[in-house]
């Protein structure tokens, strides 16, 4: 940072941030304090004598006090150069193990194209690995345990490799390295280096410390970090589909939540910098983009200064924030509408959301472009406000039906999934019968049910008591996924008879004779492998491989997924004018 009176003050080890145009004032500055000139001159006095006397090599047995001096380029750069060429892979083959959420698949691919650059290469072979990194969630206990349980199978390989070959070496890479980092690094000594989710730069000079025969670690967090300039190496297996993160770090501080401490403060990544990301991805082919942040729909985009005018944060009508609310920035709705306008013929999809940050405006925007899917992940987590209360969710069970309401009036049919909690701290059996009710009332094509897990630093460990038995727990989420189910089945029944639009994934882990996509709504899609018309009514047919849209009859549905049959290939805009068609006989549902 350096002050208005030129001196350059350097904060060791804490990373400095200010919003983007704003005047830092450091309290050295001389605008702030005059200094007089005898202090002034003391502390000249000083500073020559710190420059002129003995540095840390003089009190270093067997180090020479006389070293060549160092010019103001060129030795700099040499020693640059030399720094440089110690983070070099060298060929070094790196194998990624990624685990949790689409965030850990896009943090992959941002650590994949740091290192690459570096040198390195890339291996799924993990008995071919030079060096092996896990990419790592934190957000239940269980995921932390399948990490341990890796790592103790790694440290065991790593142990039996043949002493000829380069020593293996682990890295554990995302939430949990921050969470962690004492008991990873010392206690357990399962691994030689760990980063945390702003500290993927860093990633070259880590390893090169590790290849020298230490451990090494940087996991601190970032106010700024975003990864903006750094373009991800896309690693789906067909090439079909991609994640493109938007921004990191979560504000909403819900009691039970690990993320705020583990992933940071919320910051968003600029426009232009996602822009660009999505239009070379449509120019490489791909079909499908999910737009991903730990609380996607607050994205505000501060980087320019047209973008920061007086508007008010809008929120869900009823919702609250337990920070104050953030005027200006381009917000969520702008960024949707640029992404679904660079390629109609692209599925634009988003995670994960939170329930307060729906105005309007964003739900319009989905219902008008056809290549938005009609889609939102709406996360209730439970159905009583008491619990709600304590899980400081910022909304009553009445304002989230009534946003339910909204939505579906909104955008017809609409596909709604969301994540529930059971046994949450408190958690009464009438407080679990109301989040019974609320999956009944609501019905959802998609859901995602857990047994409640206490996360250390989070509001819950300070200020509420895990006070609801394991049995218990195990119980109501049984019950849970019964009447998801049960509810699940009826909203999907509902599309026998429909013709869905499905983007084609690959072939069916069951049957080597079916393929299987994704419908707008993002339920499963089953049908059988067979050649199809290249469009409606031709003669002319061609078989269905990845990234291919297809339209398909529904013939058969369950909680989790639809069968049917394929009938022509088609695209979305052409689905679209198929849809818009005044003759249309009204059997075309893109759900």
């Amino acid at each position: 940072m350096k002050c208005t009176t030129g001196l350059r003050i350097v904060v060791p080890f804490l990373q400095q941030w200010s919003p983007k145009g704003d005047k830092v004032n450091h309290r050295f500055c001389s605008k702030l304090i005059s200094i007089p000139s005898k202090e002034k001159s003391r502390a000249d006095k000083f500073k020559t004598q710190l420059s002129t006397g003995p540095s840390f090599k003089d009190f270093v047995k067997g180090v020479s006090v006389y070293p060549k001096p160092v010019g103001d380029f060129d030795d700099r750069y040499e020693a640059d150069r030399h720094a440089n060429q110690s983070e070099k892979g060298n060929s070094r083959k790196v194998c990624f193990e990624t685990y949790g959420c689409q965030m850990n698949v896009n943090d992959t691919e941002i650590a994949w194209s740091i290192l690459q650059k570096k040198g390195y290469e890339r291996t799924s072979d993990f008995t071919e690995a030079d060096v092996i990194l896990l990419v790592t969630c934190s957000i239940r206990e269980k995921a932390e345990q399948t990490i341990w349980n890796r790592l103790q199978q790694l440290t065991a390989l790593k142990k039996r490799r043949s002493k000829s070959r380069t020593p293996m070496k682990i890295g554990v890479l995302g939430c949990m390295a921050e969470r962690l980092k004492t008991e990873l690094l010392e206690r357990e000594k399962l691994v030689d280096v760990l980063a945390g989710p702003d500290a993927y730069r860093d990633l070259p000079r880590l390893l090169s410390v590790v290849h020298g025969g230490q451990q090494a670690s940087n996991v601190l967090l970032s106010l700024e970090e975003t990864y903006a300039d750094i373009m991800p190496i896309h690693h789906t297996p067909q090439g079909y589909s991609a994640f493109v993160s938007i921004m990191r770090g979560c504000d909403n501080m819900c009691s039970y939540c690990i993320v705020p401490f583990t992933r940071g403060r919320e910051r968003s990544r600029p426009v232009a910098s996602i822009l660009e990301e999505v239009c070379i991805l449509s120019d490489q082919g791909v079909k499908e983009v999910t737009l991903l942040g730990q609380n996607v729909n607050s994205y505000r985009d501060t980087s320019e200064e047209q973008f920061c005018g007086p508007q008010p944060q809008q929120l869900s009508r009823g919702f609250s924030t337990v920070y104050r609310a953030r005027n200006g920035g381009l917000r969520f709705a702008d960024l949707l509408d640029r992404v679904s306008l660079i390629n109609p013929d692209m599925r634009v999809r988003f995670t994960s959301p939170h329930p307060k940050d729906f105005p309007d405006e964003v739900l319009h925007l989905i219902e008008e472009r056809a290549n938005i899917c009609r889609q939102i992940h709406l996360p209730a987590q439970s159905g009583s406000n008491t619990v709600l209360q304590a899980m400081r969710r910022g909304y009553t069970r009445e304002t989230y039906l009534e946003l339910v309401e909204n939505i579906r009036k909104i955008i017809p049919g609409v596909s709604l999934s969301s994540d529930f909690i059971a046994g949450f701290c408190g958690e009464t059996e009438e407080d679990h019968q109301q989040t019974l009710s609320l999956l009944r009332e609501v019905g959802y094509n998609v859901g995602f049910l857990f047994a409640y897990s206490m996360r250390k630093k989070t509001h819950a460990f300070h200020r509420l008591q895990d006070d609801v038995q394991g049995e218990v727990k195990k119980r109501r989420l049984e019950e849970l996924i019964r009447v998801f189910r049960e509810e699940a089945v009826k909203v999907n029944t509902a599309l026998i008879g429909s013709t869905q639009l499905v983007l084609v994934e690959g072939e069916s882990r069951r049957s080597a004779q079916d393929l299987c996509g994704r419908n707008d709504g993002n339920l499963k899609v089953i049908f059988p492998r067979q050649d199809v018309a290249i469009q409606p009514a031709s003669t002319s047919t061609a078989p269905i491989t990845p990234g291919d849209y297809v339209l398909v009859k529904i013939i058969s549905a369950n909680s989790q997924s639809l069968r049917g049959h394929a009938l022509n290939h088609t695209s979305l805009s052409e689905t679209e004018r198929c849809l818009s068609d005044p003759c249309h006989d009204g059997q075309m549902a893109a759900v």
